[in-house]
């Protein structure tokens, strides 16, 4: 007979711990400890292993063939996804309250059901009448998708159990869903793996995709158990500003594509439309002849992106400890390029406030974009500005050394389809006796160390200010 059993468990980790304390000693977050009651079998003959199957083995080689897609109709979020929804899939797609999650999911399931599959749309956080408004909002209402509200995972099981031609179920959030065997509250660790579980098993066996929406915590990750992460086959974070009209969907974890995928979104009064060259519009505000301004040839999966990094010096107001202001990059390593400036380099800016932004939005990973925040450093120090038509990638090392990196001459097609006329990149390596060669009508400066970025941006010509209108001398009197 089972009998009911407390344990406190950590709802940001999922550690269990035997006993309350106010601090995780596993992730360390404070006030995440509460108590939860399972249920545990005593043991006996029903709860011996019995004996099992053997199991089959069988070679490596053999023919694979690539798995059916289900298309959106969004170019943009098949590419994240490699193509497309598998059949027997879990995708989890986390992001900020108000990103626009339930947007690009509603306006996906429309698409799909437009297409004639059966797609299933069950919302545990809002009203049917508000997901119908959301619809009509953005000229969805006679999309033919089923609709429904619902938290009970017992109903939501029982229901899908009885489909039998459905392609795509959309679970929106998994922190509402609960199941009712559990003392727990919806959201916590056990109510959000137990429920996933059995979504999961659900989507296996009968072969639709699910899709299901986290919550997200104050750093931006995924709100519940890691263990969530690990269950599903693809995880998707959309990123962006809500005051800012650019949305970016992220693949950190993909069975069925490539990983680093990302899709590039505008939000506007009709949803979120697709933008299918990125670079172009990131770029569309730039103004040349700035200093602290550099374009940085990245690389987002299979994607290049030009990106504009700029960078703001200014006198510290706080005597002994500079202000380092980071949007869109990583503040830990603006910090380590400082330091090989200043030792490697001599730029001076220990004395100075750092202000860096990634203008539009998008949050740049890869090391190869520290050539490009090297060049919009030395560019404010300077006050020089950086050539206009020129574009900057490269990986820097702790000696001042510029590494390369991959996909050079994908970064080159995109710089030179945009029309910029130059790059600055690391000193190439032949490969099998031959170079890679440049794009017709784009000039390449290849450094080895940042000593080569410095003497160029440094000698530059400054700016001239526009001539000052000579002043009409006053007309003389006579006296």
């Amino acid at each position: 007979m089972a009998k009911p059993v407390s344990r406190f468990v950590c709802q940001n980790c999922g550690a269990v711990t035997p006993k309350w304390q106010g601090r995780c000693d596993t992730c360390g977050a404070w006030n995440t400890i509460t108590e939860e009651t399972t249920e545990v079998r005593a043991p006996g003959p029903a709860g011996k292993s019995a004996g099992g199957r053997k199991i089959e083995f069988v070679a490596l080689k053999g023919r694979a063939e690539p798995p059916p897609r289900t298309r959106t109709g969004m170019d943009e979020l098949d590419q994240v996804l490699g193509g497309g929804f598998v059949p027997g899939s879990v995708v989890l797609v986390g992001g900020d309250p108000g990103i626009g999650k339930s947007t690009i999911l509603l306006q996906a399931a429309a698409r799909v059901a437009s297409a004639g599959k059966r797609v299933l749309y069950i919302s545990g956080e809002e009203a049917i009448d508000q997901v119908r408004m959301r619809a009509q909002r953005l000229g969805l209402a006679e999309s033919p998708l089923g609709l429904a509200a619902a938290t009970s995972l017992r109903d939501i099981a029982a229901s899908l159990e009885e489909e039998r031609n459905a392609t795509l179920v959309i679970i929106d959030s998994i922190q509402t869903v609960w199941l009712d065997s559990l003392e727990a509250a919806p959201g916590t660790v056990s109510q959000v793996r137990a429920c996933a579980a059995e979504l999961t098993r659900l989507a296996k066996t009968r072969g639709f995709t699910v899709v299901l929406v986290g919550h997200v915590t104050k750093e931006g990750t995924l709100a519940g158990p890691r263990v969530l992460e690990h269950m599903v086959d693809a995880t998707l974070y959309f990123e962006g500003d809500r005051g800012h009209q650019f949305r970016i969907l992220r693949a950190v974890k993909n069975r069925f594509g490539a990983t680093d995928e990302i899709g590039v979104f505008e939000m506007t009064d009709r949803g979120l439309v697709e933008v299918s060259n990125p670079s172009a519009l990131f770029l569309a505000e730039r103004r040349g002849n700035i200093s602290g301004s550099a374009v940085f040839a990245g690389m987002e999966g299979s994607r290049p992106v030009l990106v504009e990094i700029q960078v703001l010096l200014s006198p510290s107001a706080n005597g002994g400890s500079p202000r380092r202001q980071v949007v869109g990059w990583d503040s830990g390593r603006l910090a380590m390029l400082m330091a090989v400036l200043e030792s490697r380099a001599r730029v001076g800016l220990g004395q100075n406030d750092v202000y860096l932004n990634v203008a539009g939005g998008l949050r740049v990973t890869e090391p190869a974009a520290d050539l490009a925040v090297a060049a919009a450093l030395i560019s404010a120090a300077t006050d020089r500005p950086t050539p206009p038509d020129m574009v900057f990638f490269g990986e820097v090392g702790l000696s001042g050394e510029v590494r390369q990196v991959a996909q050079s001459d994908t970064r080159l097609r995109e710089a030179a389809k945009l029309g910029f006329a130059a790059a600055t990149l690391p000193k190439r390596v032949a490969r099998g006796g031959r170079a890679p060669s440049a794009p017709e009508g784009l000039r390449l400066s290849e450094i080895g160390h940042l000593a080569d970025l410095v003497a160029p941006l440094a000698a530059g010509d400054k700016p001239k200010p526009p001539p000052r209108k000579a002043k009409p001398e006053p007309a003389e009197t006579e006296g």
